[in-house]
């Protein structure tokens, strides 16, 4: 059996910040009624509150459905080594200033106008609370203990995981 370590405030902001800048992609998951709705989405900065920083388009499924329902669920993995799921609330903005902070030249790709896209916003990501699944020893030793697993038939789970509590 894996190890059971619950995180709050400091060091759940530290283990968000250690697994999410790694993975850098999520699936970053709004509330349309009472579906949930996905989309990948690459977060641009988690700050030392642990709050997440995308940037997205003004007129996107997720603004409208923000704007509606501030409720979010993100999840991020990386197979077989580190797993994060966190749940929050999201806000947007549009302030010039972070927008110039955040912005990466890669986003020219789904922003064609760039940084001066009038239809360029941040949307931030205040987390309450989260899970994460950490492999104590990467994921090539993972590999080799699920397969090792698979023909003796016997557990082999060395991983680490617990509660994230922010607020």
């Amino acid at each position: 059996m894996g190890d059971h370590k619950n995180l709050t405030e400091e060091l759940a902001v530290n283990k968000i910040k250690e697994l999410a800048e790694n993975i850098k992609t999520c699936m970053f998951c709004t509330y349309n009624e009472n579906r949930l709705q996905s989309r990948p989405m690459s977060v641009q900065k988690i700050d030392d509150l642990g709050n997440l920083w995308f940037l997205s388009d003004r007129n996107s499924s997720q603004n409208a459905e923000i704007t509606l329902n501030p409720t979010v669920e993100i999840f991020f993995s990386e197979p077989h080594d580190k797993f994060l799921t966190l749940h929050g609330s999201a806000t947007i903005s549009y302030k010039r200033e972070i927008i110039e902070e955040l912005y990466d030249p890669i986003v020219k790709v789904w922003m064609p106008g760039g940084i001066d896209d009038p239809n360029l916003s941040v949307i931030k990501v205040v987390p309450e609370d989260g899970y994460y699944w950490n492999n104590k020893n990467g994921k090539l030793v993972a590999i080799a203990k699920m397969t090792a697993a698979l023909v003796t038939g016997k557990t082999m789970d060395d991983g680490i995981e617990g509660n994230l509590q922010l607020q």
